[in-house]
């Protein structure tokens, strides 16, 4: 099985693209809901415990949880400590299910790849770019959004050029989403006449 890391910095079209992915019928795991969902189960305790007054009805309150954490990046650091080896270990159970299952390729989502060191856990790496401009725009039409959330967010993320450096497949969604899905097609063709080409 071929593990895909998809990755992009914010407002790229990220999400988009792994709809895309699952679409056509390959297995995703998606960081951002797996987060949730620890964060009304396995997370609770531990944030809890972390971040007291954080939860609530064996829920995380994640506005609550924001005033601890994101202007305070030594209480950051605590939470992804947290955090991070529960999204890990969540994905290598997909993993180990979707192989056992004979998957040809499955789809790791994970917003910051590079920023986290994920680029080992895959084989392949697809980053979804757009220009500047488009990214902006898409960014600042988001509700509850300002040009300096924007821009600190930003300065914690690797930036695009940087990432595109990184990446065997480009998918610039700044092309359109239908020009995107044929990109999306394309990897998924390309990987599986790799995996035909090894097994004869």
């Amino acid at each position: 099985m071929i593990v895909l890391g998809l990755t992009g910095s914010i407002g790229m079209g990220k999400s988009a693209t792994a709809k895309m992915f699952a679409e056509a019928g390959v297995p995703v795991h998606d960081s951002d809901e797996t987060v949730h969902r620890l964060y009304a189960g396995k997370a609770v305790p531990l944030v809890e415990a972390a971040f007291p007054g954080t939860t609530e009805a064996g829920v995380v309150d994640r506005v609550k949880l924001g005033q601890h954490v994101l202007a305070d990046p030594t209480a950051l650091k605590k939470l992804e400590a947290i955090v991070h080896p529960l999204v890990r270990a969540d994905a290598d159970a997909f993993l180990a299910r979707h192989r056992a299952a004979g998957a040809p390729i499955a789809v790791l989502d994970i917003p910051l790849l590079f920023e986290t060191g994920g680029r080992n856990r895959v084989d392949k790496v697809v980053v979804v770019t757009a220009s500047p401009d488009i990214q902006r725009a898409r960014v600042l039409a988001r509700p509850g959004m300002s040009e300096a959330k924007f821009l600190s967010i930003l300065a914690k993320q690797v930036p695009d050029a940087d990432k595109r450096r990184q990446a065997d497949f480009i998918i610039d969604t700044g092309l359109g989403f239908d020009a995107a899905r044929q990109a999306v097609g394309a990897i998924i063709a390309e990987l599986g006449d790799k995996q035909g080409a090894s097994r004869s």
